[in-house]
Formats: C-alpha cells, sequence, structure tokens
C-alpha cells in the first residue's frame, strides 16, 4: 500500500534577465524564485490498483513519481510504501517497483536489446530460471522475438518503448511506475501497451500508477484517477467523477459519450490551472 500524507517539496531556481550585462551581475548576486511543486499532497493507493494521475505541464506529477521512486527527498510530510520510506531504503524499495520513463531510456544505447536484459539480471539479482521463464513470457506478450539481438538505437520508438516496459518488469515488480509509456508509438503498439499493462495488472495483480497526456490511456487502462493542480489534489475518484466535475449535463448530454480530452480541458479551465 501507498501513503502519502502532507508532503510538501520545493525548488529555488536562478532567475536573470537577458544581456551580457545581466549574466556578468549574476556571476556575484543571484535572484532566485522559489517554485512550490508540491504543497501538502495527500493520498493512499491500495495494492493492485490502476490509478490515472493526471494534471497540466508543472502540476507536479514528475516530482511525486521521483519521491515515489526514492529519487528524491521531500521538505516534509511522509511516504510510506509497503512499509518503506522510498529516499530511506532505495536499495530495497527499488527491486520492488519498475519504472518506465518515455523520454528516458534504461537501456543500453549500443549493443543489442538482449545483452541490456543480462545487465538488468545481474543488477536485480534475479535467478537464471526466474530470468528465463520471465524473458519469454515478455517476448510473446510484447513481440519482441525479432528485435532482442538490434541494438537500441536501430529500434524505432515503438519497439524501444515495447523492449523499455520488458526491462522493468524483469524483475517482477509489485508496483509499477508509468509516465508518457505510449508517447510517439503508432495505433498498433499502443493497443499492444495497454492490453499488456491490464494483463500483468489481472494476473500478478501488479499496481500501476500511470502518468500521462493521452486520455485514451486513461480510459482504458486506470480504475481510478487522481487530478493534481499546483502541487495539490484536486479531484480523486472515478472517470465518471471526472466528467461530472468537469461538465454541466442539464441539456441532456450523456457523460459517457463525451469526449475524454474535452473533459479534462474543461476542467482545468474551471478549476484556472492551465
Amino acid at each position: 500500500m501507498i501513503t502519502m500524507e502532507n508532503v510538501c517539496k520545493s525548488y529555488k531556481v536562478a532567475k536573470r534577465n537577458a544581456g551580457f550585462g545581466e549574466a556578468c551581475k549574476a556571476l556575484f548576486r543571484r535572484e532566485y524564485e522559489v517554485i512550490h511543486a508540491l504543497n501538502k499532497l495527500s493520498f493512499t493507493i491500495q495494492d493492485g490498483e490502476m490509478v490515472g494521475y493526471i494534471g497540466p505541464n508543472g502540476a507536479g506529477k514528475s516530482s511525486t513519481i521521483k519521491i515515489l521512486s526514492g529519487i528524491l527527498t521531500p521538505d516534509s510530510g511522509t511516504c510510506v510504501i509497503d512499509g518503506r520510506i522510498p529516499w530511506k531504503n532505495r536499495t530495497e524499495h527499488v527491486r520492488h517497483i519498475g519504472v518506465v520513463f518515455g523520454q528516458r531510456s534504461q537501456l543500453w544505447w549500443d549493443i543489442p536489446v538482449i545483452d541490456s536484459f543480462e545487465l538488468l539480471k545481474e543488477i536485480y539479482s534475479i535467478s537464471t530460471p526466474q530470468y528465463n521463464n520471465k524473458l519469454e513470457e515478455l517476448t510473446q506478450l510484447l513481440q519482441l522475438q525479432e528485435i532482442l539481438k538490434t541494438p537500441t538505437r536501430q529500434l524505432s520508438l515503438g519497439q524501444r518503448m515495447r523492449c523499455e516496459v520488458a526491462a522493468s518488469l524483469l524483475h517482477e515488480p509489485k508496483l509499477l511506475f508509468l509516465d508518457e509509456p505510449t508517447i510517439g508509438l503508432d495505433a498498433v503498439s499502443k493497443l499492444a501497451v495497454r492490453d499488456f499493462i491490464r494483463k500483468i495488472n489481472r494476473e500478478h495483480k501488479t499496481t500501476v500508477i500511470l502518468t500521462t497526456h493521452d486520455m485514451q490511456d486513461i480510459e482504458v487502462i486506470a480504475e481510478r484517477v487522481i487530478l493534481i493542480g499546483r502541487g495539490q489534489i484536486l479531484l480523486d475518484g472515478t472517470l465518471d467523477a471526472l466528467r461530472h466535475a468537469a461538465l454541466n449535463t442539464e441539456d441532456g448530454t450523456a457523460e459517457e459519450q463525451i469526449n475524454l480530452d474535452r473533459v479534462v480541458a474543461d476542467l482545468y479551465r474551471k478549476l484556472n490551472i492551465l
């Protein structure tokens, strides 16, 4: 179970005007602006839940994921995942989580994908029988047979993302963080990744936290939606609750028939978080 209580995180960002003179002044006297990324953020996620974590750019989504994965330490507040504090028990914690960042790779660029998988096997101390069984399962489900021997740099974006998902699951994590997992994928690859995520949740009870701007991903994968804006939880509920909060349906329009992208855009405007 994941529990976050009153978590705050701020960043001090250097600011200066354009120009050589301003650059020289900044060498001796810098001006800073404090950005409050998270402001007393609190939520609980049960084991096996699939949660869509959404919000506009700069809302605090990435900061939340980095705290949950142990990369960042909050300024205040508590975060406990299955009895572990992520940034204090990081070595043990990473054995139980998988992370997929759409804009970053955990695969080595110039070597075949299978060699990256072998390196991850050693990093996570996966036994050979467990590794072989998991590799065979992931290869079949994500259709990796033809690309395992190809260097990562020669893969298309869709092929690489399927390999990234497989790499994050080799050690059978209980918790999976997905940050824009279908970004840039074609329709066939998107369907394959979505179906696979639902399958591992159904069969292995893997907890999934999905951050994305693709509302179709949210609609297909997530059973619960958490909306964050300016570092605070603004809505926590089902997709129907999201639609109800965003739209006035007194004109008889069925909520379930309204495009989810429009729903989210209307809600952002209504809450003034754009």
